[in-house]
């Protein structure tokens, strides 16, 4: 039998070691990878995210960004975040298509009249359908994060109307739609990842490109491909994924924190994304190099009716019913 002074130290020591256990407890760690730099909407929106993490965990979860594909491209990415290997990631919707065709949606030119359409698909049932759909793969569908809408950019002439466009080579991201909208134009797709871009296009290896002002000036593409028409005739924006067993197992507590964490995050990249959109664009037309076309609304009526041809080959693969589905949210938006 311990004598009770005895018994009291023994409890004292272990209320101690129980104290010291839980306040050196390690973190969950998140590694969170993508490919873009730090200073687009989604890199402002990753390192947005991972400080509010902290700070609303106090510390029990950290999330590791890797931006520039400093740990994968896209792609890899994917299947990384499939075998736990990172915890998050943010890739393009055209980068999903070849597993889940159905996010070719986002890839249709002129499907969205503006931001106010996208977001308002994106929120409501088609955009969580969608989201559903990454079950399939053992992910997590998180959000929608946005970078923006798209202009034509190229180092050969100026592009007014599709048919500037023939004969053109354009890097496209791996989405069949994509493909096709430029082969609806008489030009020549070709497949390339995003960090070979500028030097495909300093060394004629393509044309073109299609991109949002953000990364048109963070990877300084209007040096070598300096004729830019604002056409914004299709959407580029991410999904926030997670990999599915990682997400079970977190604690209930953590993963609400978390969710919070997400939606302020998406409004956060939301608003970066408008606000890049113009400065940047300011900051890329105060280059005399760059050449500017803006389109008049007959000319872009040229561009929406020659794109959206393409539309019925895609009404099995990504489904007609989504995709009228998608367009009947516009209706009432201007």
């Amino acid at each position: 039998m311990f004598k009770k002074g005895a018994f009291s130290f023994i409890v004292a020591l272990l209320v101690v070691a129980v104290f010291s256990i839980t306040s050196f407890a390690k973190p969950i760690v998140i590694k969170f990878s993508h490919v873009v730099a730090v200073d687009t909407p989604k890199g402002k929106a990753a390192n947005y995210f991972a400080k509010i993490v902290k700070e609303r965990t106090n510390g029990k979860v950290i999330v590791k960004v890797y931006p520039n594909a400093m740990l994968y491209n896209d792609r890899a990415a994917i299947e990384a975040l499939q075998m736990n290997a990172i915890q998050m990631a943010c890739p393009s919707t055209a980068k999903f298509t070849g597993w889940l065709p159905e996010l070719q949606l986002f890839d249709l030119p002129f499907l969205f009249k503006n931001s106010e359409h996208l977001h308002k698909v994106m929120d409501g049932p088609v955009g969580q359908k969608i989201l559903k759909l990454f079950k399939r793969k053992g992910m997590v569908g998180l959000a929608f994060w946005d970078n923006g809408f798209k202009v034509l950019s190229n180092n050969k002439h100026p592009i007014v109307l599709p048919k500037d466009a023939k004969g053109l080579k354009f890097r496209v991201m791996s989405s069949k739609v994509l493909q096709e909208q430029f082969k609806a134009i008489g030009a020549s797709p070709q497949v390339l990842p995003f960090s070979e871009v500028y030097s495909a296009l300093e060394q004629g290896v393509v044309d073109g490109c299609e991109n949002p002002w953000s990364n048109l000036y963070t990877k300084k593409f209007y040096e070598v491909a300096p004729y830019t028409t604002e056409s914004y005739h299709g959407y580029l924006g991410y999904v926030l994924v997670t990999n599915q067993i990682f997400w079970n197992k977190l604690p209930k507590d953590l993963k609400t924190i978390i969710l919070g964490c997400v939606k302020d995050a998406t409004a956060y990249d939301r608003k970066e994304a408008e606000k890049l959109s113009k400065e940047q664009r300011a900051l890329i037309l105060k280059n005399p190099k760059v050449k500017l076309v803006t389109l008049t609304k007959e000319q872009r009526a040229v561009w929406a009716k020659k794109l959206r041809a393409i539309y019925p080959k895609f009404y099995k693969v990504i489904g007609k019913d989504l995709i009228e589905e998608a367009i009947a949210e516009g209706k009432d938006i201007k």
